[in-house]
């Protein structure tokens, strides 16, 4: 199960757990827009977890990428290109 995938579960369970909690607490309206807010936020959280992901696989592909070309520079390679 990738990160995102963990992450995901533990915010959706997370918003269910503190939404039944809100609903014990206040009128039916208050704690239906205290899930809603939950929601959103998971959904934000999400999404910024997934446009991290794409970043890093974006370096590390940079630094291979880089490496390859020191290794063929260092031993003269005609094409340092990777």
């Amino acid at each position: 199960m990738t990160i995102i995938k963990k992450l995901s579960m533990t915010l959706i369970t997370l918003v269910t757990v503190l939404g039944l909690a809100a609903c014990s607490d206040d009128k039916a309206e208050t704690a239906g827009e205290k899930v809603d807010e939950m929601v959103q936020d998971t959904g934000n959280a999400i999404e910024d977890a997934g446009d991290k992901a794409g970043d890093m696989a974006t370096d590390a592909g940079n630094a291979i990428e880089d490496a390859c070309e020191k290794v063929k520079e260092g031993v003269k390679a005609k094409d340092t290109d990777c």
